[in-house]
């Protein structure tokens, strides 16, 4: 299960347009789905994630660090992955997750200089180290970034 993947369950939505407390034979009339008495059936109820003055659940757990809402996933991978692939291949992205080197698409795929390449390739990815690039092209293939 995936977070794209959720959606309401069947009937649960209403549309925000649906007039409540328009007497009983429009369905939702009276207490207008308040039910009876009760702080919840009041104006002024309190607030999301109010628990009656108790220290409330977001406040009790410690918070850490920061985390950037801008920040890209970036999947390093170094040149010795690369071998799977045959000679005068083109590595892209989409060839990369097609044999298995990356699980899944990313914000971009940067290939690094460790390990030793043998074979030449055409590759076109975001983004390489100075090493990568130069063991690419010494062996005859391109570094093309994208």
């Amino acid at each position: 299960m995936n977070l794209s993947n959720l959606s309401p369950a069947a009937g649960s939505k209403q549309r925000n347009d649906f007039r409540r407390g328009r007497g009983h034979g429009s369905g939702n009339g009276k207490t207008a789905g308040k039910g009876h008495k009760g702080q919840k059936a009041r104006s002024g109820a309190p607030r999301p994630g109010f628990e009656g003055g108790q220290m409330p659940l977001y406040r009790r757990i410690p918070k850490r660090g920061f985390t950037n809402i801008n920040s890209k996933e970036i999947v390093a991978i170094n040149l010795d992955k690369l071998e799977v692939f045959d000679n005068d291949a083109t590595v892209t992205v989409e060839a990369l997750i097609e044999k298995g080197v990356i699980k899944k698409a990313c914000d971009g795929v940067k290939i690094l200089g460790n390990g030793e390449l043998t074979k030449k390739l055409n590759v076109q990815v975001n983004a390489y180290s100075k090493s990568a690039k130069e063991k690419i092209e010494a062996l005859g293939g391109k570094a093309e970034v994208i």
